[in-house]
């Protein structure tokens, strides 16, 4: 299956919940006017695009109707499409340019951080990128033996300590291994909910100050784990991540599984930070990077 069937075939609970109703809509309607935008409104905001954006949307495609003067179904569609598209921004890959370059990856446990992990570190592999695992969140239960089990998986080379280490401890000896290793990514697994907001905050900044002694100037990404099937609340959750560090991108799992995937419209829009990967199934090649023309087409066609 190619990427784009993939990728379809994945958003088809979002695609028949949310746009299929649109679709239907569009090519039924006889007129472009007011009783049209609030039917579209109503889709919008039962879909989990969030009633925020669903307004930004309208309002937009109201003033382009006017502007353009559309008055045909295939115009209306267009103009939609690009609004969304606008909407979530332009396509961002990870910036990995330097070696060893570093991808920090948080989220509350259940979310698939560990799984997302792995099939990032697929992904770099077959793009022919040496990757090491580091396995940071040493407090979950089970966490380094999941870990592990997919890096071997994933053919890469994981550093880990015992449950209960120092995750600092791990992320130093990682950030060694990976610069006399003459790694290119170095992932790093990092515990996603502590006792508290405060002992998450000390952690990510105690790893961060390792790596910056450990590797100076390296590129670094830190990603947020969010899992689809939450819609909304994965928004207000990644708003109290926002405070626990500099969150460069979103990973956005389980698509496949959800209605919910309006969710992505909304990411941009209330964060300000690009989806970078999205996983669309539960094999480990099925965590695509994040394409926004591609998700917009796949949705619509």
């Amino acid at each position: 299956m190619g990427f784009f069937d993939k990728l379809k075939s994945g958003l088809s609970k979002t695609k028949n919940t949310v746009f299929a109703p649109i679709n239907s809509l569009l090519k039924a309607i006889h007129r472009v006017d007011e009783d049209l935008l609030d039917e579209l409104e109503e889709i919008l905001i039962t879909s989990d695009v969030g009633v925020e954006a669903t307004e930004e949307i309208i309002d937009e495609l109201r003033a382009r109707i006017k502007d353009r003067r559309l008055s045909s179904s295939e115009d209306v569609n267009a103009a939609l499409r690009e609004i969304m598209s606008e909407m979530i921004g332009e396509s961002e890959e990870l910036k990995l340019n330097t070696k060893p370059s570093v991808v920090l990856v948080i989220g509350v446990n259940g979310v698939g951080k560990t799984t997302s992990i792995a099939k990032i570190a697929n992904s770099l592999k077959k793009e022919g990128k040496n990757v090491l695992l580091c396995a940071a969140d040493t407090f979950r239960a089970a966490a380094i033996d999941q870990l592990q089990i997919w890096a071997d998986r994933c053919g890469v080379d994981l550093i880990k300590h015992t449950e209960g280490s120092d995750p600092a401890a791990v992320v130093f000896d990682a950030a060694n291994a990976a610069k006399s290793r003459g790694t290119d990514v170095l992932i790093i697994d990092t515990a996603g909910r502590l006792h508290n907001k405060k002992n998450l905050m000390d952690e990510l900044a105690k790893i961060s100050r390792v790596l910056d002694r450990e590797l100076p100037g390296a590129s670094r990404e830190t990603l947020l784990v969010l899992d689809a099937t939450t819609g909304q609340n994965a928004i207000n959750q990644a708003k109290e991540f926002m405070n626990t560090g500099d969150i460069t991108g979103i990973v956005l799992t389980k698509l496949d599984g959800t209605a919910k995937g309006g969710c992505i419209l909304s990411i941009k829009r209330r964060l300000g930070i690009p989806v970078k990967y999205i996983g669309v199934g539960e094999g480990i090649d099925d965590m695509e990077k994040f394409d926004t023309g591609e998700f917009i087409r796949a949705l619509f066609e």
